[in-house]
């Protein structure tokens, strides 16, 4: 089944909608704490896969700070990991300080690479005169 809201992204569409939000964020809050890389010292963005170019340039467009930050957050879940640890409960990231950070750099350059798309396919009509 294919949803279709006119242009919309399903989130928009949910967050635009008070009685969807009150259903949903419940159940986005549990998948959360459910997942466990708050635990880990980890952002959702820092899930995201690097592997395609969009993400690498978003990644290189971050700030010196944030680059240090989500490298340190990415080797400090990675040794974690291998020790079977979690980080002290103190430690954990909260769901204020989760927010993102790449997403909208990503959104950015699809925005930019649509834009060029469009004008690498603009057609010139020549004026007879």
């Amino acid at each position: 089944m294919v949803l279709a809201f006119s242009g919309l992204s399903l989130a928009k569409y949910v967050t635009s909608s008070p009685a969807l939000m009150r259903f949903l964020k419940p159940v986005a809050d549990a998948y959360a704490r459910a997942a466990g890389y708050r635990k880990m010292g980890l952002r959702y963005d820092d899930l995201l896969i690097e592997e395609n170019d969009t993400a690498q340039k978003a990644i290189s467009r971050l700030s010196e700070r944030e680059t240090y930050d989500r490298a340190f957050r990415l080797r400090q879940a990675t040794q974690l990991s291998v020790l079977h640890r979690q980080l002290p409960k103190e430690q954990w990231v909260t769901p204020q300080e989760d927010r993102r950070y790449l997403n909208p750099l990503i959104e950015e350059l699809r925005t930019e690479e649509q834009e060029r798309a469009a004008w690498d396919t603009v057609k010139v009509k020549k004026d007879k005169h």
